[in-house]
């Protein structure tokens, strides 16, 4: 079984109603910071746990889980219409799918259609109801409520005495780059691994805690303590006494420390905390339960060969699980698939399920390309490589006062050869995107492969720039033609030998050794062109480009 869907109504960053339909595998999430990510793995480990950073949600009701947007809404209405002013709820529902669910279905859910699943509504409780109007009348409300308010958790079946125990889809939200701590342990690894034992271990290691309060009560030491307490406290006949924490039958699970190689689990290092939490979680032994891994981030605190490693045991050891990844790392969303991506923007998503199954491959392989960088960026010019990056960076700044493109929220992005994967990627997100490249000589060729993109295919959102006209000269003292058509000698053609030999701190006398110079230097001579305070002209179709 799985998770089919989620529904979130008026949640942190979600106003109104956001849906969002999942794999049966893994997904991952991009986005922009404040798109969501987050706050959608936190609403589906709420709904399947009740618990919110750690603790029940019933017990720690706030306002700020609630849009702001919305709470803002109901404050202007109150002040204009009093107690008839729509008070705001949130909702949380996840819908599921598989066997052995059919006592969570129902059509005790927003859409009223029967399906199998939890809801969690936030709402107002119609009891308060008067309390509530008195206040309204005395104009004492500034914020929500939220003491009127009550948590309703319930199946689709409209149980309400669900647990978690009882929901079949288990969760495990990891989050690298937070600790939350109990009595010292981290609570998510103790979890994790209670769920590996059985009842009778369970009860063992129960029966094993309460035996260390007989052998703690009788050391020596501890009892002249205790007698020389009982005799300093007279402020009761009671016995005073220090002992071992029994107060539950589960007293152990507070008290018992997760160690990794005789350390505490919380002084070892975050990446490999992750590294640890994650793998506990696909290794879990009730393999046959539907699972949700909810893993955050995954490359926070990780070398690349570490986070190679997790990418490697989630692909390999995540048969049966289903894992919402959430991520910044091009590295991550490559190596795990892009068909698996889905873009959030402006509580929409976006997915590249059909993308070129020769496209997804190439990525899988080549994960080190920055594909994130073309999908979560406002626009996009996509270059050769660094060389081609610095000039047009140059051509940018100069015609915009100084700025930078990504001051402006453009990304200039090397891509190599691979124009083309990076185009379709573009095409299906709809992505602003230019090229700048070379001619090379044969602009047949170029539009030959450019096909897609040109003349009767052009797309509104990506355009191809390119020398329009070949420069036909041939280098005289090369064993084979010098090439003419690439951005270095375009740039001495668009100046002349005197003006680079002063921008790349030259003394050539001869143009073709000033070429092959640049040829050999690239990198190095586009910096210089770069930094250079001198007035340079660069190619025409760079510029119309940047236009």
């Amino acid at each position: 079984m799985h998770i089919q869907k989620v529904i979130i109504e008026n949640f942190k960053c979600f106003k109104g109603l956001f849906k969002l339909p999942l794999n049966q595998g893994i997904n991952i999430l991009v986005g922009n910071n404040e798109a969501g990510k987050s706050t959608i793995l936190e609403a589906i480990h709420l709904a399947l746990t009740g618990l919110l950073h750690g603790r029940y949600l019933k017990n720690e009701l706030t306002q700020y889980i609630f849009n702001s947007e919305v709470i803002t809404t109901y404050i202007t209405e109150l002040e204009a219409k009093g107690k008839n002013a729509l008070l705001p709820h949130i909702l949380i529902e996840v819908v599921m799918a598989g066997d052995d669910i059919a006592e969570f279905e129902g059509n005790g859910n927003r859409e009223r259609a029967k399906q199998a699943g939890v809801s969690l509504k936030i709402q107002f409780n119609d009891k308060y109801q008067d309390e509530y109007e008195k206040l309204v009348q005395a104009g004492g409300i500034k914020t929500l409520p939220v003491e009127y308010y009550e948590v309703h958790w319930s199946s689709f079946a409209r149980d309400e005495s669900i647990t978690p125990r009882t929901i079949p889809i288990k969760s495990a939200l990891i989050d690298s780059a937070s600790n939350r701590y109990q009595n010292g342990s981290d609570i998510y690894v103790s979890r994790i691994i209670k769920e590996f034992l059985d009842d009778e271990e369970i009860v063992k290691i129960s029966q094993s805690h309460r035996q260390m309060k007989e052998y703690f009560m009788a050391q020596s030491a501890i009892q002249t303590i205790n007698e020389k307490i009982r005799k300093a406290a007279k402020i009761t006949e009671k016995q005073i006494e220090l002992s071992v924490e029994l107060s539950s039958k589960n007293a152990w699970e507070s008290s018992l420390m997760t160690y990794l190689d005789d350390v505490p689990f919380h002084y070892i290092g975050k990446g490999e905390q992750c590294i640890i939490k994650t793998k506990l979680a696909l290794g879990h032994n009730k393999a046959k339960q539907a699972n949700m891994i909810l893993l955050e981030e995954p490359e926070n605190h990780l070398s690349y060969s570490k986070l190679n490693q997790l990418i490697d045991d989630i692909q390999t050891e995540q048969s049966e699980k289903q894992l919402l990844i959430s991520t910044h790392s091009s590295f991550v969303a490559n190596k795990l698939g892009l068909e698996h991506l889905i873009l959030l923007n402006n509580q929409k998503a976006a997915r590249l399920n059909d993308l070129n199954p020769k496209t997804q491959d190439f990525f899988r392989k080549l994960a080190g390309y920055d594909t994130l960088r073309l999908i979560l960026c406002k626009k996009a010019i996509l270059v050769e490589g660094d060389s081609d990056e610095l000039v047009v960076q140059r051509a940018f700044r100069e015609k915009h006062n100084g700025k930078l493109p990504i001051e402006k929220g453009i990304d200039v992005i090397s891509v190599g050869t691979s124009f083309l994967r990076f185009l379709e990627i573009a095409e299906k997100v709809g992505k602003p995107v230019v090229v700048i490249t070379d001619n090379d000589g044969d602009i047949t060729a170029l539009e030959k492969k450019y096909e897609d993109y040109l003349g009767p295919n052009e797309k509104a959102n990506i355009k191809i720039y390119y020398d329009k006209t070949v420069d036909t000269r041939r280098g005289t003292s090369d064993a084979k033609p010098f090439n003419f058509n690439t951005l270095e000698p375009r740039i001495v053609a668009s100046n002349n030998l005197a003006k680079m030999n002063t921008v790349l701190g030259t003394s050539y006398t001869d143009i073709e050794d000033l070429h092959r110079y640049m040829k050999a230097n690239k990198t190095d001579c586009a910096l210089k062109v770069f930094n250079s305070n001198e007035e340079i002209e660069l190619p025409d179709y760079i510029l119309e480009a940047i236009q």
